[in-house]
């Protein structure tokens, strides 16, 4: 008799090793993790990934949490795990994680955007691109309006209210990856999809 316990689409579709690889070297519940990757994947090729990590302290609590970006050849995959705390559950003894996967048309990507952090400017290697990174991708879903008072150019005027200019930015999803932190790999690996997913949009 099958096993009713997992769910036949599931058990058909398999990643590649490496994104395996990488869920599993983050060590936040890989196998629903992956599982829940492969639920927003679905039979699709992966082009490229990117496996993220990072720990936060909530108050008393320390909470995980994990990234994972996932390329196709249409879409931009993304799925958070994370720990819950349940309130309803008297049981503190009980772990409860949430897992949530978004999936992008690559064609609704409006940006990709990369903020490199250097030490020592001047003595900068060339090819080294720093120790941190900030990677950065807006789709439109969350817009950021920065606003700051109007400036004249007269240099005559004698004040008044010139209003406000602003600039309005897309940044749905910042990821921070530092070499210190996570390993130089880890930042090359972020740089490396960032590229592949910044050549996979606007066509």
């Amino acid at each position: 008799m099958a096993d009713m316990s997992v769910p036949a689409d599931l058990t058909a579709i398999t990643l590649p090793d490496d994104l395996t690889a990488d869920i599993e070297r983050a060590g936040y519940y890989p196998a629903l993790v992956a599982d829940v990757v492969k639920a927003a994947v679905g039979r699709e090729e992966v082009r490229s990934h990117l496996v993220h990590q990072e720990t936060t302290f909530d108050q008393d609590s320390v909470r995980r949490h994990i990234t994972v970006l996932v390329r196709t050849d249409t879409r931009l995959v993304i799925a958070h795990a994370d720990d819950f705390v349940d309130h309803m559950v008297t049981d503190t003894s009980r772990e409860v994680a949430t897992a949530t996967t978004e999936c992008i048309p690559l064609s609704a990507v409006r940006g990709v955007m990369l903020t490199h952090v250097t030490e020592n400017p001047s003595e900068y290697v060339p090819g080294s691109l720093g120790r941190e990174m900030t990677l950065t991708i807006g789709w439109g879903a969350v817009s950021r309006v920065d606003l700051l008072p109007g400036q004249c150019n007269d240099p005559d005027c004698e004040g008044g209210d010139h209003g406000y200019e602003g600039t309005i930015a897309a940044d749905d999803i910042g990821l921070r990856i530092s070499a210190e932190a996570e390993g130089r790999a880890a930042l090359d690996r972020a740089i490396e999809f960032a590229r592949d997913l910044s050549s996979s949009i606007g066509r």
